[in-house]
């Protein structure tokens, strides 16, 4: 990587924590992007991502006149990454309601992917009076019969995964974006992409992201804690897929969602796993539509 290179991917990274603030958490140093005043909108990523992923979806939700929020996780992107953190969904969900009493927020709305989709639906079911409603992007919820896509089995086995990782790189990276994340990767920056590889590793090398991978949720108890979230709440849940995720498949997951959450229609756009970064907008339209919806019933 050329220093040119290296400096536009540093000026990537340092835009996009000056856009954001540091909280303590459990001790934690906790980064948390935030724009915007009104009601409040979270957004819960997953992997190997951080709220990076959301920077989009945060600045047209703040222009639509709410408060969006996306917290990085402990062990991935600007947060803190300690050795001892139990690294599990349940944990997450706890690190995050106590992240929204830090940031003072009684009711919200929230938004969910990848991992952070179990993370919040384990949130949500235990803070269900605080949910204002729920959107449900690209992932999973039958967590006992879930399967990782293949690119992502290698980083469960110890060496295997270590060696994996190590080849995650500003070279090889773009091509896993393109390949699996969106559908027009040249219209997205490269210094933008690589980011992403340098928001994953950070100080640890990754280390914890290896032990989030492998340490996934899969009991019947963790997936009655997930159906919890979308069976019989009060708030309004609808779901969007990026209809051309080659991990995620909507005939598969979406449908999963779809039947078990009892959403009438899933919003289907044009993008790959990683819709956040081409369908920006068109997520916090219907992010807004739905919360607008709320008001007028």
């Amino acid at each position: 990587m050329s220093k040119t290179e290296s400096r536009d991917v540093e000026k990537v990274l340092k835009e996009h924590e000056n856009s954001g603030r540091y909280i303590e958490i459990n001790g934690i140093k906790t980064f948390v992007l935030e724009k915007g005043s009104g009601e409040a909108v979270i957004c819960i990523h997953g992997v190997p991502t951080s709220s990076f992923l959301y920077r989009k979806v945060v600045t047209f939700l703040a222009n639509k006149g709410y408060r969006a929020i996306a917290v990085d996780l402990p062990g991935l992107g600007f947060s803190e990454r300690p050795e001892n953190y139990s690294y599990d969904f349940k944990n997450f969900a706890h690190f995050l309601i106590k992240a929204i009493d830090i940031l003072g927020i009684e009711k919200f709305h929230l938004i969910v992917h990848d991992l952070g989709g179990p993370i919040g639906f384990a949130l949500a079911a235990n803070n269900n009076f605080r949910v204002a409603s729920l959107t449900i992007l690209n992932t999973w919820i039958d967590v006992v019969n879930f399967e990782k896509p293949l690119v992502m089995r290698p980083f469960e086995k110890k060496i295997l995964g270590e060696a994996e990782l190590a080849m995650i790189t500003h070279a090889t990276w773009p091509v896993m974006f393109s390949k699996m994340g969106v559908n027009n990767a040249h219209q997205i920056p490269a210094e933008e992409q690589k980011a992403y590889v340098d928001l994953l590793k950070k100080e640890d090398n990754g280390k914890a992201f290896l032990k989030i991978m492998r340490n996934f949720p899969g009991t019947n108890e963790d997936r009655e804690l997930c159906y919890r979230a979308v069976k019989q709440v009060s708030y309004p849940i609808q779901a969007i897929w990026g209809a051309d995720d080659p991990a995620l498949k909507y005939e598969h997951y979406g449908e999963e969602i779809k039947e078990i959450a009892g959403i009438k229609e899933v919003s289907l756009l044009p993008s790959k796993h990683f819709l956040q970064e081409e369908v920006y907008n068109e997520i916090a339209e219907l992010v807004d539509r739905q919360a607008k919806m709320i008001h007028k019933g």
